[in-house]
This record gives structure tokens, C-alpha cells and sequence, in this order.
């Protein structure tokens, strides 16, 4: 027997038990809002630039978007606090760039979590760390080389600060996902994710390691993290996600979460074009056969609500799913 072999009876060196990573696998199928200032400027990698006025949607029914999720199997869902553009989706004490300041001040992160705890969905939040507006010093991807761009220790204490309003205020999380994590450097990226332990020792902690297939982790990107991230795209092996790995001379458990889009961008576009029945439910087989999470992605419109051709695709997946007997 192999010496990771060995390793799988044993507990690893996770920080979070096997019981809480294998009820998170359990779930199987979450849901991914993006919903925001990009929703509103059209730019998924918005440059931070727009008044925060400009985000204004007539309403925003975050209770037909969690029983959406809810009528469609969903376990958990992940809502984008903040993205790129930096505008945050609850009234954050830190910037004046946020809904309280904007056109619909409705605070969407307390009424997402609200939605989620009345209809059984265990909640989480995604929290970008590329953000074009907060800048204090940083060089964003959008100023930059990809691999070049870095956050600023004033940034840093200004991202820690917004996450322990999100963790402090709204009860438990879920999940806790941090997007671009390699432009926080390692030592702060080890520093958020102990800070985000000890407010929400339950959660688990996504640091995204990006379009990758997961045959390899990037350490050097997104070390350390609860789970392994793979997006647009389906755990490598045929034979089955690896959820033990060996990383810098130990070995952890670290299951698996494909994310993807019902349509194909991750903020609602006029025109984007839904996926097919047969694509959707192929999305969610090859994820979940093999030992990997499925957090498929929607996007609410300008008008506050999931479209109707989306909905109409999420239930028709949930009913697919039930046909081929995977849930």
C-alpha cells in the first residue's frame, strides 16, 4: 500500500474534520449568484470606474432567486458580495461604494441569507480580491500582467476589515470564497484564512485556484484552503476527483467544487445564450461522478430577477437529474 493510500484511513491534516468536509461533499449541488455593478456597466472585469448610483435595480427578489435554487435541488449557494468592480452588495462601514450609497439600497447580503435559512439553503459569500476601485497602492490584473498584479498591505487590512463585517454580521457561513487569491501573496493569504477560522470555524474556505482541471494544485496561488476549486471545467480523472493530496510534506483531505454558468458569461448579458438540457445535466454528472461538488452559476437581470428562460432550465435540470436517478 501506498504511503498516501495509508494516509486515507487516517485523519490527515486539514483543519476541518473529515465528518464536516464529507456533510459539505454531501451537498453535491450549489448555486452561484453573480449579481452586482457588472450587472448594470455590462463588464464582468469592471474597472471600478461607474458612481455607485449606477447600480439601481427596480427590485432585487433575492426570495425568487434562493427558491429558484431551492426548486432546482440546490444544497448551498454563494452570492458575490463584492467582485471586481469593488461595489458591495451590503453597507459596508469601510467605503462609501456600496448599495446603502446606490440606487436600490437594500442590503442584498442580509436579505440573501435571510432567503437561504427560510428555505433550508446553507448560505455562503464570494469576496474578490482584485478590485479596481479599492485600490490603496495595488496593481489589479486590469493595470497589469496577470501574474504581476499585487495588493498592498493598506489594501489587505481593508479586505480583512470587509470580510469580518460579512462574517460578524449576517450568523453563519457555509462557505467563504475568495476569489484571485494569488495577488494576496502567501503570507497574507495564510493570514486571512486563519482570521476567517477563527470567526467561522465551520465554514469551509475556498481560496480559487482557477481554471485548472485540478491534476495539479497550485500552491504557490491559492495555499491554504478547505477545498479545491476547478472552474469551467471537470475533475481530470475519469476515475475520480483525488481528494488526498500531499502538499509541502503532509497530506490533507481537500474535496472538490466544479463551478460553471447556466448560460455562458457569470453576470447576466442580453442575448447570452442558455446552455442546452443536455450540456447542464452532463455539467452535473461529470462533476458529482467524480467525487466533485457541483456550484453552477446564475445570473439575475437588471430588473432583480433570475429570467424566466433560466428558471425554466434549472427546473428542467432538477428533473433530469431525478430522471437519471443522480441525486
Amino acid at each position: 500500500m501506498s504511503d498516501l493510500n495509508k494516509r486515507t484511513a487516517q485523519k490527515g491534516q486539514q483543519r476541518l474534520p473529515l465528518r464536516r468536509l464529507r456533510q459539505w461533499e454531501a451537498m453535491k449541488f450549489g448555486g452561484f449568484i453573480h449579481f452586482g455593478m457588472s450587472t448594470f456597466d455590462g463588464q464582468e472585469l469592471s474597472r471600478g470606474e461607474r458612481p455607485s448610483t449606477d447600480y439601481c435595480p427596480r427590485r432585487v427578489d433575492v426570495d425568487q432567486w434562493v427558491s429558484v435554487m431551492r426548486d432546482a435541488g440546490m444544497k448551498y449557494a454563494v452570492l458575490t458580495a463584492k467582485h471586481v468592480s469593488g461595489h458591495c452588495l451590503w453597507p459596508s462601514k469601510l467605503t462609501d461604494y456600496h448599495v446603502g450609497t446606490s440606487g436600490n439600497s437594500k442590503d442584498v447580503v442580509g436579505a440573501f441569507v435571510d432567503a437561504c435559512r427560510k428555505r433550508g439553503i446553507v448560505p455562503g459569500f464570494y469576496y474578490c480580491s482584485w478590485d479596481n476601485h479599492h485600490l490603496f497602492g495595488s496593481m489589479t490584473p486590469s493595470m497589469t500582467d496577470w501574474y504581476q498584479a499585487f495588493t498592498t498591505g493598506e489594501y489587505q487590512e481593508f479586505q480583512s476589515g470587509q470580510i469580518r463585517e460579512l462574517l460578524t454580521q449576517y450568523g453563519p457561513w457555509g462557505e467563504v470564497w475568495i476569489d484571485i487569491p494569488h495577488v494576496l501573496g502567501r503570507g497574507y493569504r495564510t493570514q486571512l484564512y486563519g482570521e476567517i477560522a477563527a470567526l467561522q470555524p465551520d465554514a469551509v474556505i475556498v481560496m480559487n485556484s482557477g481554471i485548472s482541471n485540478a491534476a495539479e494544485y497550485p500552491v504557490a496561488k491559492a495555499w491554504p484552503a478547505d477545498i479545491i476549486t476547478m472552474e469551467r471545467t471537470a475533475p481530470y480523472s475519469v476515475t475520480g476527483y483525488q481528494k488526498w493530496r500531499e502538499i509541502e510534506g503532509e497530506f490533507y483531505y481537500l474535496p472538490g467544487e466544479v463551478c460553471d454558468t447556466v448560460c455562458h458569461e457569470w453576470f447576466h448579458v442580453e442575448g447570452d445564450r442558455l446552455r442546452s438540457d443536455a450540456e447542464l445535466l452532463g455539467m452535473y454528472l461529470s462533476s458529482v461522478s467524480r467525487g466533485a461538488n457541483l456550484l453552477l452559476d446564475a445570473g439575475p437581470a437588471k430588473d432583480g430577477r433570475l429570467p424566466a428562460p433560466v428558471v425554466r432550465a434549472l427546473l428542467r435540470l432538477q428533473k433530469n437529474i431525478t430522471r437519471v436517478g443522480a441525486i
